[in-house]
C-alpha cells in the first residue's frame, strides 16, 4: 500500500513540473514532415513495400518504455501486414521504415481514411535512454519526433 501511495505521489509530482524534462508526457513533441526523393534498392530483403506516406507519428510513453505508433496512407484500400522496420539507430536517433504488403487483388481508393494503416513498435527505458530523435520513412515523405 506503501509502494502504491509513493508511486502516486511521484506520478503526480512529475505531472507537476509541466514542462519539465522529467514529467513522460513531454519527452517527444509534435512530428513534422520532411518530404523524401525515392531511389532504387539492389534487392530488399523485405518483400513489403514502403506505404505511400506517413500521416501521424507519435511516441507515447509507458511504465516500460515507449510506444512508437504511426499511421499511413497507402494509395488505395486492403494494404496489409504493415510494420516498422529499423533501419537505422545512432547518435540519439533511430530510424524505420513503414513497410506494408500491397493488395492481394486490385482495391477502391475510397476516403482517405478508409486507406489508413496503424503499425507500431515498442522500445524499452534502455533502449529509450539513449534516442532523442524518431523517424518513419514512407515513399513519399517522412516523419520526425523529438524529445525536447
Amino acid at each position: 500500500m506503501l509502494r502504491v501511495i509513493l508511486s502516486l505521489a511521484l506520478v503526480t509530482s512529475l505531472a507537476a513540473c509541466g514542462a519539465s524534462r522529467l514529467n513522460p508526457l513531454n519527452w517527444f513533441g509534435g512530428d513534422r514532415e520532411t518530404r523524401v526523393e525515392t531511389v532504387e534498392a539492389a534487392e530488399p530483403a523485405d518483400l513489403r513495400g514502403l506505404v505511400a506516406e506517413v500521416t501521424a507519428l507519435s511516441v507515447e510513453a509507458t511504465s516500460q518504455g515507449a510506444i512508437i505508433r504511426a499511421t499511413g496512407l497507402p494509395p488505395t484500400q486492403g494494404f496489409w501486414e504493415a510494420e516498422l522496420v529499423e533501419v537505422a539507430r545512432g547518435e540519439g536517433a533511430i530510424t524505420y521504415e513503414f513497410r506494408v504488403f500491397p493488395p492481394v487483388t486490385p482495391a477502391r481508393v475510397s476516403t482517405a481514411q478508409s486507406r489508413e494503416v496503424v503499425t507500431g513498435t515498442q522500445l524499452s527505458n534502455r533502449e529509450l535512454a539513449e534516442i532523442r530523435r524518431v523517424t518513419v520513412i514512407a515513399a513519399q515523405n517522412s516523419r520526425t519526433v523529438s524529445r525536447r
